[in-house]
């Protein structure tokens, strides 16, 4: 294989003015304007639409309904397999996020990939492996590309180049060059039997994390796999081109994955923003839910005060049910079904008080549809062509 190198774009290049681009987008927080029931629902839909858009990818067609619909289901093995790749992504995805969840030290090594690698192809026949979690123990030949990946025996010491290479200190502004070139030779190295993909993307999802570009604290979410999916066949040309390991032919990789994460914290940083979200996502949503009767006409106006207010109370919904001594009795009776059925949850804080939920059974669906039409839903919805 090529020698794992970095590269240093001209100052006036193309790819150094998208990575200043990309700095000031990174520092661009919504924390202060963005409700947390908003944050944090979005953020599980980011969960779902990572897991669907990596599998597509590998040519999963599960649709992006089913994905979330299944999202919500009990932990029972699912009878599709489809369903399980996505699965499984998702609870990649947790195991990245748990190891380094206020953990700046977490380093990314030989074992971390293996564990994801691992985790990806659990139960399945048509995209598992032979040897999960292990290198692979023979040659590899990657469909419809000419790149031959090096033989098995080269493997260990390759990876663990890439995580020194990974773990080295670097300015902030090299962060998305290094992160692109990670993506890259991981998939060039093809360390396993299967899954290299689907855990070359999460390896960069975890890189992300590092980056500062994904961090929960300060309410920035991203779904990285977007800027692979949106068009299978140019993200495999550029993947082929990269082989070469020309600096020109890097440098357009590099350029390539650095324009798809802005465009992707553009659109996120959009949903989160109350004013844009609220009027063209979640009201749609909600009245949409009400025309098919997911929702009661009573639910609907108490979401509409929760959505304004951020948190309520019962006295804040009370007039909802007119002036009668049955009133808070009925009122009580109403905001406790609709926790039971996840449409407000109650505030950690406070006991007496709800915030609103639309990562549901009843309201899900219908938010991926508004979001479908509003262009925001990066991985096509075959129920909506």
């Amino acid at each position: 294989m090529n020698p794992l190198k970095s590269i240093n774009p001209s100052f006036n290049s193309e790819l150094v003015s998208e990575l200043f681009n990309l700095e000031k987008i990174r520092y661009t927080h919504l924390g202060g304007t963005t409700p947390p029931w908003l944050f944090f629902d979005l953020r599980e839909i980011m969960y779902i639409l990572e897991s669907v858009a990596s599998a597509r990818i590998e040519g999963n067609r599960t649709t992006v309904v089913s994905a979330a619909m299944d999202s919500l289901s009990s932990d029972e093995k699912p009878s599709d397999e489809g369903l399980q790749e996505l699965r499984n992504i998702r609870k990649a995805i947790d195991f990245i996020e748990g190891a380094f969840d206020g953990d700046d030290d977490q380093r990314i090594t030989p074992s971390f990939i293996r564990e994801i690698q691992k985790i990806v192809v659990t139960d399945l026949k048509h995209d598992g492996s032979k040897w999960p979690g292990s290198w692979r123990s023979c040659p590899a030949h990657i469909t419809k590309s000419d790149h031959r990946p090096p033989d098995h025996i080269e493997i260990p010491q390759l990876v663990q180049e890439l995580c020194d290479y990974i773990a080295d200190n670097n300015d902030n502004k090299m962060d998305i060059i290094k992160i692109a070139l990670a993506h890259h030779r991981l998939a060039a190295i093809h360390p396993f039997d299967n899954g290299n993909g689907r855990t070359a993307r999460l390896v960069t999802y975890a890189m992300l994390i590092k980056a500062k570009f994904i961090n929960k604290t300060m309410r920035t979410i991203l779904n990285p796999s977007a800027i692979f999916c949106m068009d299978r066949q140019e993200y495999y040309d550029k993947l082929a081109a990269a082989d070469s390991g020309k600096e020109e032919a890097l440098e357009y990789w590099c350029l390539y994955v650095a324009r798809g994460i802005a465009s992707e914290m553009v659109r996120v940083n959009k949903l989160l923003d109350r004013n844009y979200a609220v009027p063209n996502i979640i009201e749609p949503a909600l009245k949409s839910a009400l025309d098919s009767q997911f929702i009661s006409a009573e639910e609907h106006e108490i979401l509409k005060i929760a959505m304004q207010k951020d948190l309520i109370q019962a006295q804040d919904v009370r007039h909802l049910f007119g002036p009668t001594a049955s009133a808070a009795v009925q009122t009580s009776r109403v905001l406790t079904n609709m926790r039971d059925k996840g449409l407000l949850m109650v505030h950690p804080k406070y006991k007496k008080k709800y915030v609103m939920r639309f990562a549901n059974n009843y309201l899900l669906r219908d938010v991926l549809l508004a979001m479908d039409r509003n262009g925001l839903l990066v991985v096509k919805n075959e129920v909506t062509e």
